[in-house]
């Protein structure tokens, strides 16, 4: 298979028919010049070591080398062999609370915020692992599935907000649920390596057993560590209605503050022998846990095979610049040897 790895410099062909017309009306100039000088016959005898055809040599030299060139800037690649990779690391999920309480802002700049920076600088620190998102709120969304595609993970993690998930809620157990399946099946066969789901909430749980689906988790091998964002004091929940901004309120007109249940969050980790972490305004607490994923011990994933192109450049160039050298070497003056040789026919002197 082949392919080109720079095909912009394609465009530099466009040089080649123009150095043909220059040099076409540099030889009609010079023609009419020897005309206006002398009669052919008497031209010859005053220049008679002048010999057109190794001008003309010289300029199909220099325009193959150019052409050479070009090519190997274009730089054609051929698949030439497979070639196999192991990658060592672990299987991360993130579950993500996206419910509206996640907006409090008793960590700044909001709880979703602060997680969403904190796991941009843990993707930053990961090398062979790979990473999913689960988002949730009142139900789960996979909104990344597990990838070793660093610089995807970030874009999708960019667009994750309170609003993306229409049914509001706290559905811890079936985010774990579904992160769990994610590890087990949709990690490409890759029995062996460690695997973690990491939970950041604020562990208000109102809908499932979240107990149960971590317990769940630890049965097929599955530690699940939490952080838990915000602070027992809690904080009022901001909205904007109708460009007024405001704090959520319930059905009675009190404003409604939203608390960490640490504890909660605490006996989750423990179900599968994971870390429990208190996110702070100056920590987020990833990187703590990210050494625990560590030590754990990263296993080499299933090989995969990658198709790899071997460059072609120097086919190329090594050729232009020979026939460069070549060019500096030939004269446009008529030598004995060049004459036997007569490329170009007594007619082209």
């Amino acid at each position: 298979m082949l392919q080109l790895a720079h095909k912009i410099f394609l465009y530099a062909f466009a040089i080649v028919p123009v150095a043909v017309l220059i040099y076409w009306y540099a030889m009609v100039r010079r023609r009419k010049a020897i005309r206006d000088f002398a009669e052919a016959p008497l031209f010859k005898k005053l220049a008679s070591d002048s010999s057109l055809s190794k001008k003309n040599l010289k300029f199909i030299l220099q325009l193959i080398a150019i052409c050479l060139l070009i090519c190997g800037m274009v730089d054609p690649e051929i698949g030439s062999h497979l070639e196999n990779v192991e990658r060592k690391g672990s299987d991360i999920v993130i579950a993500l609370d996206v419910s509206n309480s996640m907006n409090a802002e008793d960590i700044q700049p909001s709880r979703l915020e602060r997680s969403k920076e904190a796991i941009e600088r843990l993707i930053d620190q990961l090398q062979g692992d790979r990473i999913g998102i689960v988002v949730f709120a009142g139900q789960p969304f996979v909104q990344l599935p597990i990838t070793s595609d660093y610089s995807a993970a970030k874009m999708f993690l960019q667009n994750i907000n309170t609003g993306m998930i229409a049914v509001q809620g706290t559905s811890i157990g079936s985010a774990l649920d579904m992160s769990a399946d994610m590890l087990m099946n949709q990690a490409g066969g890759a029995v062996g390596r460690s695997k973690s789901i990491v939970l950041i909430t604020d562990g208000e749980n109102f809908e499932d057993d979240a107990l149960r689906a971590a317990k769940a988790a630890a049965e097929q091998g599955i530690v699940v560590h939490t952080i838990g964002m915000g602070s027992e004091e809690g904080a009022p929940i901001p909205t904007t209605n109708g460009g007024v901004s405001g704090f959520m309120k319930d059905k009675d007109g009190n404003t409604v503050v939203t608390k960490l249940d640490i504890q909660l969050l605490q006996q989750i980790a423990a179900a599968s022998g994971g870390t429990c972490v208190r996110a702070t305004t100056s920590d987020a607490g990833l990187n703590s846990i990210l050494g625990q994923i560590n030590r754990m011990g990263k296993k080499i994933m299933a090989e995969k095979v990658y198709k790899d192109y071997d460059e072609q450049y120097e086919w190329f160039i090594i050729p232009a610049l020979l026939l460069l050298l070549i060019d500096i070497f030939i004269t446009e003056k008529k030598t004995k040897w060049y004459h036997r040789l007569n490329l170009f026919g007594n007619s082209a002197k």
